[in-house]
């Protein structure tokens, strides 16, 4: 399970990105990238952060610890710039915080060799997970302590957005040609990729799944599945749902998961053509 932090101090905004993330530091003194509940793709991007995570761990991938951090609202009424401030009081409560690595460095392919079956195994999680922020333009990986680390996961498992049938996401092509990593795994034949394929998929059981899952706040999940209505400006906000409500939807919002999980992991993995790893 994750754990739980007081964020104490909001210190800097971290304009890289489009939802506008924040350094913060918390009660255990410690330093994290917060990502906002109110931001950009809402909860559904926090949950593919600690999913997706969860899942790259049991294929060795290394990615920061990952924890729930709560937002006190006087920390964003306190907040001069006026952009950050209304998210920081839109996003009061838990939000995602993502331990901050000082000193670590964009990978930008060069001066840093990559083992050819850690490549694999990023690789394959991200046509896993639909992630399509892998590329050369966006790599999300960072270099720390001589070791690479894989960052925002929060474009990935796209079929949350609009929830198409089962079937088709299960079978949902992934573009490997233009990821970053490809020239790291070029060096591994058909054969080798071919075992590698069936190895990372037999790692990715129903309990690991679960865990992962698992680790998602039910109210996170519940607005992903059950998003509330607009609410026009100037207009009172709907009240919260009952606790009851909110674990029931948690529920059911784990079970749709694993669905759309589970169906992607089984063979025939069409979605995992290491050909295009190959091809020139």
């Amino acid at each position: 399970m994750l754990r739980d932090v007081d964020v104490t101090r909001y210190v800097t905004p971290l304009r890289e990105g489009g939802s506008l993330p924040g350094l913060v530091e918390a009660d255990d003194d410690g330093i994290y990238v917060l990502k906002f509940r109110a931001a950009g793709q809402g909860p559904a991007a926090l949950v593919a952060e600690i999913v997706v995570a969860g899942l790259a761990r049991t294929l060795g991938i290394r990615v920061p610890e990952l924890v729930l951090a709560g937002l006190d609202l006087e920390i964003g009424r306190r907040e001069p710039d006026p952009e950050v401030q209304e998210l920081l009081v839109a996003s009061a409560g838990v939000n995602l915080g993502i331990d901050f690595l000082p000193g670590s460095i964009g990978y930008d392919g060069r001066g840093f060799p990559v083992a050819a079956e850690e490549a694999a195994a990023i690789l394959w999680l991200d046509a896993f997970t639909a992630n399509i922020d892998r590329s050369w333009r966006n790599p999300n990986l960072l270099v720390w302590h001589r070791d690479l680390w894989a960052i925002d996961h929060g474009a990935a498992l796209v079929f949350q957005h609009a929830w198409p049938p089962v079937e088709r996401w299960a079978s949902r092509s992934y573009d490997l040609s233009a990821h970053v990593l490809r020239p790291a795994v070029q060096g591994l034949d058909g054969a080798r990729l071919a075992a590698l394929d069936e190895e990372f998929a037999s790692r990715i059981t129903d309990d690991v799944v679960a865990s992962a899952l698992a680790d998602v706040p039910d109210t996170w999940l519940g607005y992903v599945l059950e998003p509330p209505p607009l609410v026009a400006p100037g207009a009172a906000a709907p009240p919260e749902p009952a606790p009851g409500v909110v674990e029931e939807l948690g529920r059911r919002a784990r079970e749709r998961y694993t669905q759309y999980l589970v169906a992607r992991r089984e063979a025939p993995r069409t979605w995992c053509d290491w050909a295009q790893v190959s091809a020139a």
